[in-house]
């Protein structure tokens, strides 16, 4: 089992340096706890800061070390010569290996705000990903579909193929996902038990595709306590706000042993990866939270 960590983007604070500050602190603790993998996330036209992901990883990346990185991107809201550009450039300043999460986006709102018909997104998320390979292969690409491209090339080229997760929930999509991607990613309100129907679900679009994943991964909000009662306190609170709709089993808390206990779980299911969001905003009990993933990871070896 990989353990990998999503950065909060998000930070409601008055000085935007605060917030841009913790998430440098979030990727120097992953780095110090020896993580697997590190990604930020994706939205835009948002009432409070969140911190682009290309930019935010960049300084991120100066803080981690030669394992794998990067960020999840909602294809249909970015121009992929563009992003296949920017991407190209990380992975040029990056020791490890560039992944792209991505997914279809389905904010209305956002979409509006970024000049994007919701109607077109899944056919406008497969082009764009056809295009960023072949660019990121050094190709020449000439589309007319959705954006005006003529010839385009792009420089640099990645030196390592870019790694594509697919966040998927619907059964339409993770069949989507089995064909075009080489990662899954389940979506993180999911209990032990729809974690394993979904996984049977994609596992049953991969025999049909024949094709075999590099990872099979699962996201999942955390908080590790110092002990079981701390962990169970900070967890009803939390949920008492209505913590982002989730029910109490999507929620991973608990103390160092009853965390790792929940990952080998998942892990027995045939998840290779969790990659975790903190749940608290509290800076010091997501640090914390952090540097407890080292001792959930000897534990789980």
């Amino acid at each position: 089992m990989r353990i990998g960590i999503s950065v909060c983007s998000n930070y409601p604070v008055r000085d935007p340096r605060l917030g841009a500050r913790y998430m440098v602190e979030r990727a120097r603790a992953a780095r110090q706890a020896d993580l697997d993998s590190l990604f930020v996330g994706d939205h835009h036209v948002v009432p409070t800061p969140y911190y682009q992901n290309n930019a935010i990883l960049g300084r991120m990346l100066a803080e981690w070390h030669n394992k794998p990185a990067g960020a999840l991107y909602l294809l249909p809201l970015w121009h992929p010569v563009l992003l296949a550009e920017q991407i190209g450039t990380l992975a040029a300043v990056m020791e490890g290996r560039f992944i792209m999460q991505c997914g279809l986006g389905g904010d209305p709102r956002q979409s509006a705000g970024m000049g994007v018909d919701m109607k077109h997104r899944v056919a406008m998320f497969t082009d764009a990903l056809h295009i960023m390979r072949s660019l990121w292969a050094g190709e020449t690409v000439t589309h007319q579909r959705f954006w005006n491209i003529e010839n385009a090339r792009i420089n640099p080229v990645p030196d390592h193929e870019i790694e594509v997760w697919v966040g998927a929930s619907v059964p339409a999509a993770i069949q989507r996902t089995a064909k075009l991607a080489e990662g899954w990613l389940a979506a993180p309100n999911l209990d032990l038990r729809g974690a394993a129907e979904q996984l049977n679900r994609y596992q049953q679009a991969l025999a049909e595709h024949n094709k075999q994943p590099t990872a099979v991964g699962l996201r999942r909000d955390i908080y590790i306590g110092a002990t079981s009662q701390e962990a169970a306190k900070l967890k009803q609170q939390y949920l008492q706000k209505g913590y982002r709709g989730f029910s109490e089993d999507a929620l991973m808390v608990g103390s160092v042993q009853e965390v790792a206990a929940q990952m080998a779980e998942f892990g027995q299911l045939g998840y290779t990866d969790v990659i975790v969001r903190n749940i608290s905003s509290d800076q010091g009990e997501a640090l914390a939270t952090i540097e407890r993933l080292a001792e959930v990871a000897q534990q789980l070896s």
